[in-house]
């Protein structure tokens, strides 16, 4: 039995979760979720939890259970707390604003780079280094987060760019011929 999948998933008050065939429909104060699960796994919701049962212990039924069993929990986490990325600019000159729904960053380019979010996604300017991504969906959340860290990649020489807040660098020396 899968150690992940067997666990039942707790539904906090204000949290409906619906079930139709293979679709997965959660709803909270924070949004509504849905998503279409493998079939192979019935899920069902009894006395205020979600269960996730798989037909045999056959290995793709066994790696299934778990997965399923952790998206549904995403959701239900998602709609009744949210997911947040906290990220943070590492650089002389690199600043972060909004404007609106924009995101602007000077990364150290001829130009600003403006950034929308999608939708279900808000981005919130703590100071001009530091910013976070936050939303009910802990796979867009995570997306959102890699795509702006994506825009300029912590580099090993200086440290500079865009991290997740609390990353560590792997440091490398620069030029052995420079000391000379």
């Amino acid at each position: 039995m899968s150690r992940i999948g067997k666990l039942p998933i707790p539904v906090p008050a204000g949290v409906q979760v619906e079930v139709n065939a293979n679709q997965v429909k959660v709803t909270g104060p924070k949004g509504t979720l849905e998503r279409a699960l493998p079939a192979q796994i019935a899920v069902r919701v009894a006395d205020g939890t979600v269960v996730c049962e798989r037909p045999s212990d056959g290995r793709e039924h066994r790696s299934m259970h778990g997965l399923t069993r952790t998206l549904v929990a995403n959701m239900v986490t998602g709609v009744s707390q949210g997911f947040t990325k906290h990220l943070e600019l590492v650089g002389v000159g690199y600043r972060v604003s909004k404007q609106g729904e924009d995101l602007v960053l000077n990364l150290g380019f001829s130009h600003p780079v403006k950034f929308t979010p999608p939708t279900g996604i808000s981005i919130e300017v703590a100071d001009p280094t530091k910013f976070s991504v936050s939303g009910a969906s802990a796979e867009l959340v995570g997306q959102v987060a890699a795509d702006l860290r994506k825009l300029r990649k912590p580099e090993p020489y200086k440290g500079k760019g865009i991290m997740y807040r609390g990353e560590r660098v792997r440091r490398k020396a620069g030029k052995a011929g420079k000391a000379k």
